[in-house]
Parts: C-alpha cells; sequence; structure tokens
C-alpha cells in the first residue's frame, strides 16, 4: 500500500508539474483544486476518521508536539539567523516553512499508507490542533511583523479559525457523527476523502516552484535540515516523555517529518518575503522528503 501511494504521489506531481509548464490548464487551476481538497475532500477524512477516534488524555501530548516544535523553531532559527546573518525576510520564510507542515493534505494519506488506517484519527488530531492554528495565531503573526501587514487582532484570528471547513468538519466527528455512519454515507465520504491524495498532489504539482535561489543555497540547506531532520528527530524524543506508544507515536513522529506547507510558502510569496527561498524550501522539501518520510515511518518508538 506505501509503494502504491508513494508511485501516485510521484504521478500526480509529475503530472501536476508538467502541466503547470505546458500551460495545459487554466492559470487559477490549482486555486480552484485547492478549494475542492479544502471544502470538500479534507472535511469528508476528518469526518470519516474522527468518530473513531477514543478521547484519551495521551491525545493532549499528540497536540503539545507541533507546538512544542514551534518553541524549538523560533529558538533554532534565531540563532542561525544570529550567526549567519540571514536576512530579515529569510528569517520570516524560515520561521513559517519549518514551524509549518504539510501535515494535513500530505500528512493524512501518507500515514494511513506507511503506518496504517487505524493512525489516522492521531494524524487529524496533530494536523487540526497543531499546525492549522498554529498558522492561524503564529503565522498571521510572522507575516504582520516580517511582511509589512497589519497586525491581525484577536477578532481576526478568531474569524480565521472559525470559518475553516475541516474544523466543523471536527467538531461534528466528536459530537453527533457516529463511528459506524449508514452505508451510503461511509461510502460517500470513503470516495470523497479517497480522492484527498491525487487532487492535493495534483495541486501541489502545479504550484510548486523549484528554481533554485543560489545567492539563499546557506538558508535553504539550513531550512531544509531543520524540517526534514531535525523536528521529527525531537518529536521522536518528545514523545515517550509525553507518554506516546505504539501508533501514536509513530503517527506524531512521521507528521512532524512532514515537508514545509504549501500554504505557508504561498503566504510568504504574496507578502514579497524572500520569494525564491519560500518556493524552494517547500518544492524541494517535498522532493526530499518522498525519501525521509518512509525512514521517520521505521523508526521505532517504544
Amino acid at each position: 500500500m506505501a509503494f502504491d501511494a508513494f508511485a501516485l504521489v510521484l504521478a500526480m506531481l509529475v503530472l501536476g508539474y508538467l502541466f503547470q509548464r505546458l500551460r495545459v490548464l487554466p492559470d487559477n487551476a490549482a486555486q480552484t483544486l485547492n478549494l475542492v481538497v479544502l471544502y470538500v475532500c479534507l472535511p469528508a477524512a476528518v469526518l470519516r476518521y474522527a468518530p473513531r477516534l477514543h478521547l484519551e488524555p495521551a491525545l493532549l501530548g499528540v497536540a503539545a508536539v507541533p507546538w512544542l516544535l514551534l518553541g524549538a523553531t523560533v529558538l533554532v532559527v534565531g540563532a542561525l539567523s544570529r550567526w549567519l546573518n540571514f536576512r530579515r525576510d529569510e528569517h520570516a520564510v524560515l520561521l513559517l516553512t519549518v514551524a509549518l507542515g504539510n501535515t494535513s493534505f500530505l500528512g493524512y494519506p501518507l500515514t494511513r499508507a506507511l503506518i496504517g488506517e487505524h493512525a489516522l484519527p492521531y494524524a487529524v488530531v496533530y494536523d487540526q490542533f497543531g499546525a492549522f492554528l498554529i498558522l492561524s495565531t503564529f503565522g498571521l503573526w510572522v507575516l504582520a511583523r516580517y511582511g509589512s501587514d497589519t497586525r491581525p487582532s484577536a477578532r481576526d484570528m478568531a474569524l480565521r479559525i472559525v470559518k475553516f471547513p475541516p474544523l466543523w468538519a471536527l467538531l461534528i466527528g466528536f459530537s453527533v457523527m457516529p463511528a459506524d455512519p449508514p452505508s451510503a454515507i461511509a461510502g460517500a465520504l470513503q470516495r470523497l476523502s479517497d480522492a484527498l491524495l491525487p487532487l492535493a498532489m495534483l495541486t501541489i504539482g502545479l504550484s510548486v516552484k523549484l528554481a533554485m535561489p543560489r545567492d539563499e543555497l546557506k538558508p535553504l540547506a539550513c531550512g531544509l535540515a531543520l524540517k526534514l531532520a531535525l523536528m521529527p528527530a525531537l518529536a521522536w524524543a518528545l514523545v515517550p516523555l509525553l507518554g506516546l506508544h505504539g501508533e501514536m507515536a509513530r503517527t506524531t513522529v512521521l507528521e512532524a517529518a512532514m515537508p514545509s506547507m504549501v500554504t505557508a510558502g504561498a503566504l510568504a510569496i504574496a507578502h514579497q518575503l524572500a520569494p525564491r527561498l519560500a518556493a524552494a524550501m517547500v518544492g524541494y522539501g517535498l522532493l526530499l522528503s518522498l525519501l525521509t518520510l518512509p525512514l521517520w515511518a521505521r523508526v521505532g518508538v517504544a
């Protein structure tokens, strides 16, 4: 199953990149597909797996890991920026792309492929209570501070959170959605959630940029090393301390190993924050992660 999933990931990435280069699809195709994934496929996946989650104190540990890694990111990126004299915009891009991983579009299907379907609810917790909330709070703060934007108010952040469709799916999944819904509903959710991987990878292929920023190789190398090696290593060290074991621990480490979030890179580019570095962190991080993710999935956690 893992081989099939990776073959599909590569095929859809290549297809999307070819479509981008050949201009086969309209210029806004990536944005349109992204909305389909965000408003249809991702909520369907959350509705499908969240009701299967048995609420237990250990889940607080899963949700805590991305926030602990955020603290480590701020400290390490700050130290490297001072030591290596990174520009202000390079510092901002590394804060965004190291702190925020592709924990939903890529994280859900690869968790299912590399660990198993029973582990998906843990990926949902990590993503919804970690990456999404970090993007909606810390991410907005970084863009405001470094992108010459107006500082977001608490109301702006709250509205962003409330308007996020997968969050509503999570609330429904935890409250009224049965773990075994009627076959018609279960079949529809399965088909829609199964479309998440191919559509998400096609979207990424349509939008990813692989231009190498030669004058920014140093921050790029540091960013990739932090995102793909140090952060999952820290997660691996944290999970036993937080009482996480088995599939819960493996899923947490795998989610921490995901490459940079596409949305984080896109927001940095939109705010003119080292756009080539942001695109390279997303593009090369994704390609390298196809090698590193299977390794982290096999990391034994007691």
